[in-house]
């Protein structure tokens, strides 16, 4: 079978890949036992799938819940299908489920919230989103599909207290202030909390996600760089984690306003800062 496979994001925790299956085979596959959790999201088409010999129907109204262990089997009795698959490693998964990583059974059926979201995510890869972004988003999704299995578990790990969460959010920005290039999982990490709980009291208290957040010192790091007369954009962009000279332009005007060589000429332009002190005020 003609599959094409498009790895979008894989960091130690998650995988993103938008996947197409051409010209598929009469018939039903070999059965398999699974060997991961994750989610399949079709975006078109319709599968058929047999799991411990039980039929259920993957379409763009139902998500399929891949469980590890489970022999499972699919056929495609209408051609090819394109689809999101979202994989969660165990520590990622436990964290999201109040620490114990066994999903209870259940189906889950796409909403419009759901059938977004997952198409946004491979909207911002191709418009240039990095890892720390697409990492923010799957977690977001794949705590929004288990709270359709176990909302009460997906709310477990939340910090309980105005205080923690407080702290929470100022280890986060530390963390963030110190390194700006780490990743959404090693400031979870560092922060005792998982990515997802610590998205949501992070938007909470600040008003924006960790990633804006984070971008606004990337920025003003390549502010400071472009004040100080920095000429090569491909190589700040790379010192400051960007995945290319296109997309620290495209974040720096959004939160500056200015692309960054215009930046740097208005910055340049202006006298250093003894000049630009403003003088005492006479007796």
């Amino acid at each position: 079978m003609p599959v094409l496979r498009r790895t979008v994001l894989r960091t130690d925790g998650l995988l993103l890949a938008d996947v197409s299956c051409g010209r598929p085979p009469r018939g039903w596959t070999e059965t398999r036992p699974a060997t991961v959790f994750g989610f399949v999201l079709v975006r078109r088409g319709m599968v058929r799938g047999r799991v411990d010999g039980r039929e259920q129907l993957l379409d763009p109204a139902s998500v399929y819940v891949e469980r590890p262990g489970g022999e499972q089997q699919f056929s495609h009795p209408r051609g090819g299908d394109v689809y999101t698959e979202i994989v969660l490693a165990e520590p990622v998964l436990a964290g999201l489920l109040g620490g114990d990583p066994s999903v209870p059974q259940g189906l889950v059926f796409t909403t419009p919230d759901v059938a977004l979201a997952h198409r946004v995510l491979l909207d911002r890869d191709r418009a240039g989103g990095d890892d720390f972004e697409l990492a923010e988003r799957v977690t977001a999704l794949a705590a929004l599909l288990l709270g359709r299995l176990a909302p009460d578990r997906v709310e477990a790990g939340r910090p309980r207290s105005a205080a923690a969460r407080r702290r929470a959010v100022d280890e986060a920005r530390a963390v963030l202030n110190d390194d700006p290039l780490r990743g959404l999982e090693e400031v979870s990490r560092l922060v005792g909390c998982s990515p997802h709980h610590l998205s949501r009291v992070f938007a909470t208290a600040t008003g924006m996600s960790l990633t804006r957040y984070r971008n606004g010192l990337r920025v003003n790091r390549a502010l400071e760089r472009l004040a100080e007369g920095e000429r090569d954009l491909a190589r700040l962009a790379h010192e400051l984690g960007f995945t290319d000279q296109a997309h620290m332009t495209h974040v720096v005007r959004d939160l500056a306003g200015l692309p960054p060589g215009r930046l740097r000429a208005l910055l340049s332009s202006l006298p250093p800062a003894e000049e630009r002190a403003v003088p005492p005020a006479e007796e």
